[in-house]
């Protein structure tokens, strides 16, 4: 409530200044990121197991990912079985070699956050990975985050939902506006008036750009930024 107060009080003021109609859309953007922060920070922390399990380097689950431990209901990793019958060159693990620092990893479609991503970064690539494979449809994710179906800047409006970094969906024209300019170091989203597409942790979260059609998608492969504008979430 503390938080609330202040912030209440910081937008009368700035009501004065600069209009009402801009400090009432600023309240109800502030209370809707304050009320999408709780609900990521009020998330339940994992049950500490019995014994620490040995976690695997991305190098090791590149090279083999059948040593990634079993993922808990809502995770962005996946397990395959020791027992499986796939072969090793059947299950596709791949980072980007050109990116600097850690990278994502995508594993048959699903990105890995690496272990050292913050928090958010980890929400941005948990909720993407909940919508890959959603048909392409002009407008969809936009009425609600939760849509079977939807277009660039709903689906990456998702992802950044998941990491507490947007209140409610986004066009690609309010995403060219979004955030601070420039890349960041773990999240640029790239935007112009027609398109919007996101890096994230070195993959690319794309709605086109994939030889089985379009839809939300992680990709190894960049794009040409030509044209688009680059945004960042602060600090990330």
């Amino acid at each position: 409530m503390g938080q609330t107060a202040a912030l209440l009080q910081t937008l009368i003021a700035l009501a004065g200044a600069s209009g009402g109609d801009h400090a009432v859309t600023a309240v109800g953007d502030s209370l809707a990121l304050l009320h999408v922060r709780r609900e990521v920070e009020s998330r339940p922390a994992p049950e500490p197991s019995a014994t620490r399990a040995h976690l695997p380097t991305p190098e090791e689950i590149a090279a083999d990912p059948t040593v990634l431990p079993p993922a808990s209901a809502g995770s962005n990793g996946t397990h395959t079985p020791h027992s499986s019958s796939l072969g090793r060159d059947e299950i596709f693990a791949h980072s980007r070699r050109d990116h600097l620092g850690s990278t994502a990893i995508l594993l048959t479609g699903i990105a890995l956050a690496p272990p050292d991503a913050p928090e958010a970064v980890q929400g941005v690539v948990d909720n993407a990975n909940q919508i890959v494979g959603r048909p392409y449809v002009w407008g969809g994710g936009h009425a609600s985050f939760y849509d079977d179906s939807y277009d660039c800047s709903g689906a990456v409006s998702f992802a950044l939902f998941g990491g507490g970094l947007v209140p409610r969906p986004l066009s690609s024209g309010d995403l060219m506006h979004w955030g601070a300019p420039g890349p960041g170091r773990w999240i640029t989203v790239y935007a112009n008036a027609g398109h919007t597409f996101a890096e994230v942790a070195g993959l690319r979260f794309d709605t086109v750009g994939d030889e089985q059609g379009s839809g939300p998608r992680w990709h190894l492969a960049t794009a040409s930024t030509d044209g688009y504008v680059a945004r960042h979430p602060p600090g990330l």
